[in-house]
């Protein structure tokens, strides 16, 4: 009876909340610091930082793993509104020969409208290139939550909600729901971009966008994606190395109902090679109106055949914005939980692919604001990295918390 009741109040707020949320962005004064950063750790164990303050982009790095930092480096000459909350926040990479790139969505006067910056540093972080935007299509539109890939033969692509298609239906009157998922490659180390391309229709409108890549380098992206009816589940699709037909698949089957973006974006991670068994994991939360949660499901990447979805995080809790990594047969999960003002990372762990699972546990608490959690992996290690606002940015190696 209760969660029949809770679940049109909840599509509701995310509907308001979505559109309070997105117009507090485009209207507001440069912060003069965010919660929100991204981080990563390249092959000789530096972890590098992207943080925002007062409309630039900074970029620092760890040899100690986040104990101290050396001084910051500012990447954009220029201040500019830098989204940096929640699903939105630069991203941060590093290439093979050790070239520092980075990505992050320029918010615009215009409600909901942004553009997507990049910018690289050939100098192991000691000063970076002019910005570019990735994108031809310069209309003060939606071009937002930008998602930054590099894959293993050093081949870049960023990923973006887009709106100029629901622009383009609504000037010949007609239908069109949500969003669009476009991207744009550099194959020339991030000196230049190849005009973007579609990779689908009627995406979620605020949704962070997944990516990984397939053992020979081909990305994929999974995001939350409006089917019919407004179900608010997953699709997911590779990205055509030339000009292939793209295949999207539906990934997720909760069949969430809600008419509005619920910012609540997927995790997803490549699995198995080497072993018996390859594909995706995936990590979403999912409100359904019979058992609304954070769940788990993998994806056969031959078939594109996911399992039965396993719901972990509580809803009473607020569990979601999770993050999955896999090293070898592990897998990792995390989570953000908040209950009764106070603040807690959860996760649990996988030693067959992500049949079976240990108990959770609770790996960080706090009274004040933390951030979403990420994984990451140096030398088959997984890391828990969070950032909050009592203790900073605090580093885990998971294989000593269990």
């Amino acid at each position: 009876m209760y969660t029949s009741i809770l679940i049109p109040v909840l599509a509701l707020f995310m509907a308001v909340f979505c559109h309070v949320a997105n117009a507090h962005e485009a209207h507001t004064q440069y912060q003069a610091n965010h919660l929100a950063i991204s981080v990563t750790i390249d092959p000789q164990g530096q972890l590098w930082r992207a943080s925002v303050k007062n409309g630039y982009v900074w970029v620092d790095k760890s040899a100690d793993l986040g104990k101290t930092f050396a001084a910051a480096v500012k990447v954009n000459p220029v201040a500019m509104k830098v989204a940096a909350d929640g699903e939105a926040r630069p991203k941060i990479a590093v290439s093979p020969e050790g070239f520092i790139y980075l990505s992050w969505t320029e918010s615009l006067k215009a409600p909901y409208a942004g553009y997507i910056w990049f910018a690289r540093s050939t100098s192991q972080g000691k000063q970076f290139d002019a910005p570019i935007i990735v994108h031809q299509d310069r209309a003060e539109i939606t071009h937002r939550f930008d998602a930054l890939h590099v894959a293993p033969n050093g081949r870049i692509t960023v990923t973006w909600v887009d709106k100029r298609d629901l622009l383009a239906a609504k000037a010949a009157n007609k239908p069109y729901e949500g969003a669009a998922i476009y991207y744009a490659v550099s194959t020339d180390k991030g000196s230049s971009f190849q005009v973007e391309q579609k990779l689908a229709d009627n995406s979620c409108e605020c949704c962070r966008i997944a990516t990984t890549h397939k053992p020979d380098g081909t990305v994929v992206a999974l995001w939350r994606h409006v089917f019919e009816g407004s179900e608010r589940d997953h699709m997911i699709a590779e990205i055509p190395i030339q000009k292939q037909t793209v295949m999207p698949h539906r990934a997720t089957f909760g069949r969430w109902k809600i008419d509005g973006c619920p910012h609540h974006g997927a995790a997803l991670a490549s699995g198995g090679e080497g072993a018996d068994w390859w594909g995706y994991h995936m990590a979403y939360f999912d409100g359904n109106d019979k058992n609304p949660g954070l769940y788990y499901s993998r994806m056969d990447g031959v078939a594109w055949v996911s399992s039965p979805a396993k719901k972990f995080g509580d809803n009473t809790k607020q569990a979601g914005h999770p993050a999955v990594v896999s090293v070898g047969k592990q897998v990792w999960l995390v989570w953000r939980e908040i209950k009764d003002g106070q603040y807690s990372i959860w996760g649990m762990q996988s030693d067959d692919e992500g049949k079976t699972w240990q108990a959770p546990k609770s790996w960080l608490t706090s009274s004040q604001k933390l951030d979403y959690p990420v994984l990451l992996v140096h030398r088959q290690r997984p890391y828990l990295a969070c950032n909050g606002e009592q203790f900073g940015l605090t580093l885990l190696s998971l294989l000593t918390s269990y």
